[in-house]
């Protein structure tokens, strides 16, 4: 007997002590996992870059591994949710059945059971960076830095097409192109920049082409040249460019040397072509804020009323020029819905209709133009891709009512979205999250700019800074995301200031496909076969038409959930629903007020916050208690 109890304890010691090691590290673990976190999030976020930029397996295989590193970085912040939740509780003392045994005693019992749990939940989530982190290492030496990936032929016809466009064929510009030209031929000898700023697929190369070849433009000044920058380029490259095309037009031979100078030479090179010359320059699709930081010296000031034409779709790359050059802005707007109507009817019946619409099809074809919201990107390629099509306006009608779901499938149109999504990609990782978050709002949503900065708090999209409010900091992400021309402003204050935003649609069909491929939010319905609800980013989303029969409904243990929001006719029959245990749920649900039958709202173990939103006297939501029969809370001490 004491044999077999010699081997128990020299088999079982070193498991005790590994067991009681991990038990005390839990602090420093969960510490250490914060600061992980990040370097998980910046891997989704490159890798989400390549996935959007990949093309089919490849693409897909990207993708997986999106996947798997979201579900990873969920884990960790489930773990560093919830310890942080159970030590505050555990702090507080609102621990139901410690007064069963000493205080001392429930308390450690509690206490080391709780970080045990832990210990082996931080050891699986270790293992998994680990993985990620081997796997990174053996793909560095192996992958090529991105780049653009395999872009495939209806991409690339739309992205080009702007430079080729004939003039019978646009549309709408009429009154920005009047002014642009004004500008460009206007006698200020100070070097100007003129800038046009609007969002992906409004037509900006387009308009900018139409005023670089007008001919008073063209006559007016004496050196021209048309420089395509996008996201990916070299300041080398951008001046190598300038003097080639500098030389051809003075019928000219460039440098010899040209292909192997460095940055001082050429900048040396064209400012001598430039100094004596009054000179047009456009610079087509910046995105890089420093831009003007890295070409002024080139684009010497001779104050000869030269001209520095730049398309962009971030304010910001403008704002930054005034520093030293003379800076006009032209903020370029939707089409109005009749030039979108006549630009839809030149691709979609251009061909044999000499762009006429057939009376059958009129009523279908303004309400496809009216879901494209003025965007000449988006009314091009689906009118040019239904002017393939049968037509019979069923046909067209179930066209437009998946509309959302073509743009993900089609090949002709997921180059609208991939266009759209290179905004996306360009917004560090912290307002991807609240940009994503535009789409738990339904199509058409203006939301209030308060609410949303709340949401965005309470969701932990916003980053602590040690003199500004976290509320301050969330109006400045918003301005942010305005300012790239990703939200637009629907209403103002009585002091000019936003009220109430939103998104385009066509922007919110890209981001209804990056929240699938994130796992940012679900929208729930009655034929949804999701079982791991713990996946589920921080929003659960009923949408219309989804649970016609479900009565009761229960909410529990949800320690990722921020938001619930509830569609008008997704629950038509819930009568009681509970919500037991979701720390990070602080408001009421949004649209609580769609349940016609709901007798009974059940709360258990909610957030103080939420359960004050509620209160009768003070509360934000004190309006329930006058609409729901039955509010149900936990009696203290039960």
């Amino acid at each position: 007997m004491e044999k077999v109890q010699e081997i128990a304890v020299d088999q079982l010691l070193p498991l005790l002590k590994k067991v009681v090691s991990a038990v005390k590290e839990v602090p420093t673990d969960v510490a250490g996992m914060k600061g992980k976190l990040d370097g998980v999030q910046a891997n989704i976020h490159d890798a989400d870059r390549m996935a959007a930029a990949e093309e089919g397996n490849s693409g897909e295989g990207v993708k997986a591994k999106v996947k798997q590193l979201v579900e990873t970085s969920f884990r960790m912040e489930d773990i560093i949710d919830e310890y942080a939740i159970r030590e505050e509780r555990h702090l507080r003392g609102d621990d139901p059945g410690r007064a069963a045994l000493p205080y001392k005693t429930v308390d450690f019992v509690k206490a080391m059971t709780s970080r045990l749990q832990f210990a082996y939940m931080n050891e699986d989530v270790k293992s998994e960076y680990g993985a990620i982190k081997d796997r990174n290492k053996s793909e560095d030496g192996s992958q090529t830095p991105f780049s653009g990936g395999n872009q495939d032929a209806a991409f690339r016809n739309l992205r080009e097409a702007p430079l080729y466009v004939e003039e019978g064929d646009v549309v709408g510009f009429e009154g920005p192109l009047d002014e642009l030209i004004g500008w460009m031929v206007s006698e200020r000898l100070k070097r100007t920049v003129i800038s046009l700023v609007g969002i992906g697929g409004q037509g900006k190369t387009t308009l900018a082409k139409k005023v670089f070849d007008n001919k008073k433009v063209v006559e007016d000044f004496k050196c021209h040249a048309w420089i395509t920058v996008s996201q990916s380029y070299t300041v080398e490259r951008l001046l190598r460019d300038m003097l080639r095309q500098l030389c051809k037009e003075k019928k000219e031979s460039p440098p010899l040397s040209v292909s192997t100078m460095d940055r001082a030479s050429l900048r040396d090179e064209v400012r001598n072509r430039l100094r004596d010359e009054r000179y047009v320059v456009v610079f087509d699709d910046v995105w890089n804020e420093s831009f003007w930081d890295e070409m002024e010296f080139a684009l010497i000031d001779n104050k000869r009323g030269s001209k520095i034409f730049i398309t962009t779709r971030k304010k910001e790359v403008a704002m930054r020029c005034m520093r030293s050059a003379f800076v006009q802005v032209h903020e370029l707007q939707p089409l109005t819905p009749d030039k979108s109507f006549e630009l839809f009817c030149k691709k979609a019946f251009g061909s044999d209709l000499d762009g006429h619409c057939p009376n059958n099809l009129k009523n279908i074809s303004t309400e496809i133009v009216e879901r494209c919201e003025g965007l000449p990107l988006a009314t091009v390629a689906i009118g040019g891709l239904l002017s393939c099509k049968d037509r019979d306006a069923g046909v067209w009608q179930r066209f437009s009512k998946n509309l959302n779901l073509e743009l993900g499938r089609n090949s002709n149109l997921t180059a609208v979205t991939k266009i759209l999504g290179f905004s996306y990609h360009d917004l560090p990782y912290n307002l991807k999250q609240c940009f994503l978050y535009f789409g738990v709002y339904p199509e058409d949503y203006e939301i209030e700019k308060g609410r949303l900065i709340r949401q965005w708090v309470a969701e932990g999209f916003v980053k602590y800074a040690e003199t500004e409010t976290l509320e301050e900091v969330a109006e400045q992400y918003l301005t942010e995301l305005i300012n790239r021309s990703l939200v637009q402003v629907s209403s103002f204050t009585s002091d000019g200031k936003a009220k109430s935003c939103r998104v385009h649609d066509m922007l919110r069909a890209m981001i209804l496909e990056k929240m699938k491929d994130l796992s940012f939010c679900h929208f729930a319905n009655e034929h949804d076969n999701r079982s791991e609800s713990g996946m589920i980013r921080g929003c659960l989303h009923f949408s219309n038409g989804g649970f016609q029969n479900l009565k009761q409904l229960v909410l529990r243990r949800l320690y990722k959930l921020h938001s619930i929001r509830i569609d008008d006719g997704a629950l038509p029959s819930l009568k009681k629903f509970t919500l037991v245990l979701i720390p990070q749920l602080m408001e009421v649900p949004s649209g609580l007020y769609n349940l016609p039958k709901l007798e009974v709202f059940h709360t258990i173990n909610m957030p103080n916050e939420f359960e004050q939103s509620i209160d009768e006297n003070r509360g934000q939501h004190k309006w329930i208690k006058e609409q729901v029969p039955f509010i149900l809370f936990p009696i203290p001490g039960s």
